[in-house]
Order: structure tokens, then sequence, then C-alpha cells
């Protein structure tokens, strides 16, 4: 069964939505452990960059992995 452009989206915005929780949650843990202390708006624009490559990186795997599954590869 192929999967629709759409429905891949949906997937990547539900994957990379609940993946920046766990990031921000994880630098507000792991930078001070660092040394590193950066106020909560750097916090969320840093967790929001990686945020936007993450959702371009799992849109495009899928896409490339539904290409793959139609061609039989």
């Amino acid at each position: 069964m192929k999967q629709s452009r759409r429905m891949s989206m949906i997937e990547a915005i539900a994957n990379v939505a609940i993946g920046f929780g766990v990031a921000l949650g994880t630098q507000y843990l792991v930078f001070p452990l660092f040394g590193i202390t950066i106020s909560h708006s750097r916090h969320l624009a840093l967790g929001g960059i990686f945020t936007v490559v993450s959702l371009i990186r799992s849109y495009a795997l899928r896409r490339l992995f539904e290409h793959f599954h139609t061609r039989g590869i």
C-alpha cells in the first residue's frame, strides 16, 4: 500500500513534534552538565532550528523509502 504525500507529512510532523519536546527536555537536563547556560527563549530557538531540520529530514527519508517501496527495491 502506498502512503500519500499528505500522510507522509502528517507522520513527519507528529514525529518531529514529539521529538521537539524530548529534545527540549534533554537540553534543559544536559546543558548544565556541560556548563552551558542559556535563556529559555534561546532553548526554544535552538530547539526550533533543530526541529525544522528534523522535519525536512524525516519527510525526505519517508518519501525516499516510499519511492523504493513502490519500485520494489
